[in-house]
């Protein structure tokens, strides 16, 4: 069994090469080389990469506005959700597909969704009454990641269809950024309404198909390889300290300024007291921590985006740009503005 490589350090997060592939075969299907694209961005056969092998999320996003660039198919998150088979998503897909209902299909998916990415924006999650899965916000949306959402989206579907034999599983489709004058592809490829410029990006699917037993569902296999995935999770997380399940969670609360003591201890089951304390034993506390992850952020975003110093403020919960400008100029005695021109300088 492997362990989950660790490689992979950008602070934004990363994602499995199974996508990487899934992206390729996109760009293949429609027409255009993905060879070069392989050769642009050093990928050396991911198709044949080990299975916890990662690159970073903005290189992905670099690598699928390329593809998009490629093929001339702003859509083509859909097409890569077309292709998508269970074993894509891992073994998390595998062990989704032999689930019992497609209901626990999808809460399997995102239960064990950090074994094959990370992103320091969030995690996907379930809402059983409303039979949805959810994709977390992504703003601020540009052309280099609204192919994630759409992809992620047309997986979840793809699955849903190849599981129960059907491709009218859906009542619809929430995305969040704004329409792109593509309504009408998206509406017909995933056969529902969508709507655009929602306060989620989702799926609802159709109440008789929540409850259906997949194509390839046995609960002994099922069984099985929810231990297996459970094993791999305790594995990735094994040694993590209190202060690293902390930053874990702290990153997606930033987003609006919605980060305090309160919400982080919520986050983790534990009392605020509780985690100061546990904190403090190990030689942290809460504002040193958020400080901390504020700071490894804040450079990455510089680095590998081109999100504005206002977007960046925002997404790093700062209540205004100059309050941002500030703690950065503390933290590495530069404005924010000049040491993006540096890094990027550093990387051409």
């Amino acid at each position: 069994m492997h362990k989950p490589s660790t490689q992979t350090q950008n602070a934004l997060g990363d994602i499995s090469l199974l996508y990487v592939s899934v992206l390729l075969k996109a760009v293949a299907a429609e027409g255009a080389n993905p060879e070069r694209l392989k050769a642009s961005f050093h990928l050396n056969a991911p198709e044949s990469a080990a299975t916890d092998a990662r690159i970073s999320i903005p290189r992905f996003m670099r690598l699928g506005h390329a593809a998009i660039n490629a093929t001339g198919n702003p859509a083509i998150g859909l097409r890569m959700g077309a292709l998508s088979r269970p074993v894509d998503a891992g073994i998390a897909g595998l062990c989704a597909e032999t689930a019992e209902t497609v209901g626990q299909a999808m809460e399997t998916l995102a239960r064990f969704s950090l074994l094959t990415s990370r992103n320091s924006r969030g995690a996907p999650g379930v809402h059983r009454h409303q039979r949805s899965i959810h994709f977390y916000s992504i703003r601020p949306y540009n052309a280099y990641n609204y192919f994630v959402v759409d992809s992620v989206l047309a997986g979840w579907t793809q699955l849903i269809r190849h599981m129960t034999g059907r491709y009218d599983v859906l009542d619809r489709v929430r995305i969040e950024y704004p329409s792109r004058g593509l309504d009408d592809v998206f509406e017909s490829w995933f056969r529902c309404p969508v709507e655009f410029g929602a306060s989620t990006n989702d799926i609802r699917i159709k109440e008789q198909v929540w409850g259906l037993l997949p194509l390839q569902a046995h609960a002994g296999m099922h069984e099985k390889l929810t231990n297996v995935c459970e094993l791999e999770l305790k594995q990735m997380q094994r040694g993590w300290s209190t202060a690293d399940r902390a930053r874990h969670h702290i990153a997606p609360l930033l987003v609006g300024g919605n980060t305090s003591l309160e919400s982080l201890s919520a986050k983790l089951g534990v009392t605020p007291w509780t985690l100061q304390r546990q904190l403090a034993q190990e030689g942290s506390g809460f504002r040193q921590l958020l400080d901390a992850t504020r700071k490894q952020l804040a450079v990455d975003y510089l680095k590998e985006t081109n999100s504005s110093l206002a977007e960046i403020a925002w997404l790093l919960g700062f209540a205004n740009p100059p309050a941002f400008h500030k703690a950065y100029q503390r933290w590495h005695n530069i404005s924010p503005g000049e040491h993006r021109k540096k890094l990027r300088m550093n990387t051409d």
